[in-house]
């Protein structure tokens, strides 16, 4: 994961060394939580939207991953292993002709969620134990709005 880390961060920064406005989202299941070591020393993901500099990387997960919410149930604790980050630029707000980053949010509604048994509120996963239960996924999918005025 780190490695991983590691040549994202290349990638980003050789795509800012050509184009310094450059509108990037890294996003996937990065199997770590937006605090670990790996999002925010290796990758370099910062989490204080305020504080963001040219050319990095703003994770608004680790917010919602320190309210409590995840997108993940292991062993009674929440985890945010799908997270989708961007580039400062997107968070300009100062020119709203052109797609910018408006919020997070883990999409976990009522329909997608176990509703009775030990895995209550947990992702209602399509397998459990070798047995076919219909549902969608063992995880919430992540999202970002962009809006454009």
């Amino acid at each position: 994961r780190n490695d991983a880390a590691l040549t994202t961060k290349w990638i980003c920064d050789s795509i800012f060394a050509i184009e310094p406005e450059a509108k990037i989202v890294v996003m996937g299941d990065l199997n770590d939580d937006p605090n670990t070591e790996c999002i925010q020393k290796y990758l370099g993901a910062k989490h204080d939207r305020d504080q963001m500099q040219p050319g990095e990387i703003y994770n608004p997960c680790y917010n919602i991953y320190k309210s409590g919410t995840g997108t993940l149930g292991y062993q009674d604790v929440w985890c945010l292993y799908d997270q989708v980050m961007v580039s400062t630029p997107w968070l300009d707000k100062s020119d709203l002709s052109t797609l910018t980053y408006w919020k997070s949010e883990i999409f976990n509604r009522d329909f997608l969620k176990e509703q009775s048994g030990k895995r209550k509120g947990y992702p209602k996963r399509t397998h459990t134990a070798g047995t076919w239960t219909n549902g969608y996924s063992d995880h919430f999918p992540s999202l970002i709005w962009v809006v454009k005025k």
